[in-house]
């Protein structure tokens, strides 16, 4: 046996698996950033129909060339609540069949016409050069697929007889010694979850049996076991989840274990010699090993996914049970929509990104309305829940901050800008929740001093908040559904609160002059007029986010 020809074979099987995985990721990659939107919508149209969430979970996987990725999603959607376990199991069960695309594409690796298929690698890159970031897309894709086949391409002349008999050699000895069922299923399960990605073994599986390395049944047997490998990244991604998270989760590899463990035990028995009638019906019907394992790969997904569908709702009431909901389940989140478990589909965080600074400034406005009733009453009796809720939007603030830190680097450059006015966003909003507390601080210092304010300067008060009240609604309204007729009412809104805060202020000094104001109020006066300005600031700041990523507004330059 020449040696250094083994290690050669070694060395090249080794660079094959390594471009055929990046070129997966690269295809992968790019399909996410171009369908991002369209992968978004389909989560949206999620409903309480089995088959429906099936058809996403297909799609869905389909789009962004990993089961893994989707489930992960569907775990991220659980957590937050926006999807129930029924939806979720749904889709993650259309994902296992989306999966079997790659298997698919791999295996055209077997006819003659793929040779040229690596071209398309040279094409991709040249399109990845092009400015328009839809091209560029476009041409990771091609890239990917490009270096996909050529990973095939170079895992099979590393195995193959004529091409590197030392080391078909010595792989087919390997697998003939471990030519055992449960073994072969075990193989599948440990490379599966080394590498994360049960299209790596599709792929590395084809090439054996299209080389004669092993044979077809041998396979099948690694394939099943893939599947049960593939449930290893949703079990990580499920630690520290919620106890729906972790329901939706023991639903799913349940499913994978016995599906897949059934299979095998269905083909065992139909052992024919060296061979299998399954797998010998496989070759006859598509006159094709590489072809054969694929179309098996899909049909046994397809088959046993269909069979669990009606079972989805039994299966969620005995995990139920099984897994009891502790007590600390029952508290309720400081984050409602975002998790990492989603920056994997960087469109897909950045719209529950938003989500989230929406939900933020539901509660700031709720705090500036007990903070302002607080100053007109001097009625602390809110005052914990004022505290608790900025407390809250604190937290959801710097969550976000360090979200969208993370996300950063995963967008696109129209994104980017998107993410830059997210920052400003949530200052703001943080911002206002601390004059909220000013407000409940005042209250306070004014109970304990027996200060009230006049008549008179509740009406001017009520005014000048009535319009923040109003401009408080347009602006959550403009950065939801970015409305220019919104915008321009804004605009004039702050003009007359800059406007009304000059009244006021000449108002109150007029009344000091006259002595019809307590001058130990004048300090607490002044500062609410001047707070309530403020505010109005950072909420046309939150109004403009969508036109300029400072938030600056526009009309007044």
């Amino acid at each position: 046996m020449d040696v250094n020809k083994l290690i050669s074979s070694i060395i090249t099987l080794l660079v094959g698996i390594a471009v055929f995985i990046v070129g997966m990721n690269l295809m992968s990659s790019g399909l996410k950033k171009s369908t991002g939107k369209g992968v978004r919508t389909l989560f949206k149209k999620t409903q309480n129909n089995p088959v429906a969430g099936m058809g996403i979970g297909v799609a869905t996987t389909a789009l962004v060339q990993s089961s893994s990725t989707t489930s992960i999603m569907v775990i991220g959607f659980v957590a937050t609540g926006i999807m129930t376990i029924y939806q979720g199991v749904s889709v993650i069960l259309g994902g296992y069949i989306g999966t079997t695309v790659t298997g698919l594409i791999a295996s055209l690796s077997s006819f003659p016409i793929s040779k040229y298929f690596v071209l398309l690698a040279v094409a991709g890159v040249i399109m990845m050069f092009f400015k328009k970031e839809k091209i560029k897309n476009i041409g990771e894709i091609v890239t990917g697929l490009g270096l996909l086949f050529f990973g095939l391409s170079t895992m099979s002349s590393s195995v193959k007889a004529d091409t590197a008999p030392e080391m078909y050699e010595i792989v087919t000895n390997v697998f003939n010694a471990t030519n055992f069922p449960l073994l072969l299923f075990l193989i599948g399960i440990v490379f599966t979850s080394l590498v994360q990605s049960s299209s790596a073994t599709a792929g590395i599986a084809i090439v054996m049996v299209g080389s004669g390395a092993i044979n077809l049944e041998s396979g099948f047997y690694l394939m099943l076991g893939a599947g049960i490998g593939t449930v290893i990244p949703m079990l990580l991604a499920s630690i520290g989840g919620n106890v729906n998270v972790k329901r939706t989760t023991a639903i799913c590899v349940f499913i994978r274990i016995v599906t897949c463990t059934l299979c095998t035990l269905l083909i065992w028995p139909f052992k024919n010699g060296d061979g299998n009638y399954i797998s010998d019906f496989f070759y006859y019907v598509f006159k094709n090993n590489e072809l054969a394992l694929a179309m098996f790969v899909l049909a046994y997904n397809l088959i046993f996914m269909l069979g669990f569908l009606p079972l989805i709702k039994p299966l969620e009431k005995l995990f139920t049970k099984l897994i009891k909901d502790k007590e600390e389940e029952k508290r309720k989140q400081e984050l409602k929509f975002i998790n990492d478990n989603l920056l994997k589909s960087p469109s897909l965080a950045l719209y529950q990104t938003k989500r989230e600074i929406e939900r933020m400034s539901h509660l700031a406005q709720k705090n500036l309305n007990i903070g302002f009733e607080m100053l007109m009453t001097l009625d602390m009796s809110q005052k914990d829940e004022l505290n608790n809720r900025e407390d809250k939007i604190d937290y959801i603030n710097n969550a976000i901050t360090q979200y969208l830190i993370k996300l950063s680097p995963n967008v696109t450059s129209s994104d980017e800008k998107v993410i830059g006015g997210y920052f400003h966003v949530i200052n703001d909003i943080e911002r206002i929740g601390d004059h909220a507390a000013n407000f409940k601080d005042m209250a306070q210092k004014m109970s304990d001093n027996d200060l009230a304010f006049s008549e008179v300067a509740h009406e001017e008060f009520r005014k000048m908040y009535g319009l923040i009240q109003q401009m408080f609604d347009i602006s959550l309204k403009v950065f939801e559904d970015h409305n220019d007729f919104d915008i321009k009412q804004l605009h004039d809104l702050e003009a007359q609160t800059d406007k009304l805060k000059e009244e006021l202020s000449t108002a109150h000094f007029n009344r000091l002059k006259d002595n019809k104001c307590n001058v130990e109020l004048s300090p607490f006066y002044s500062q609410l007029v001047t707070e309530l300005e403020r505010i109005g600031d950072h909420l046309t700041n939150v109004g403009y986010s969508f036109v300029n990523p400072t938030g600056d507004d526009p009309l007044d330059k």
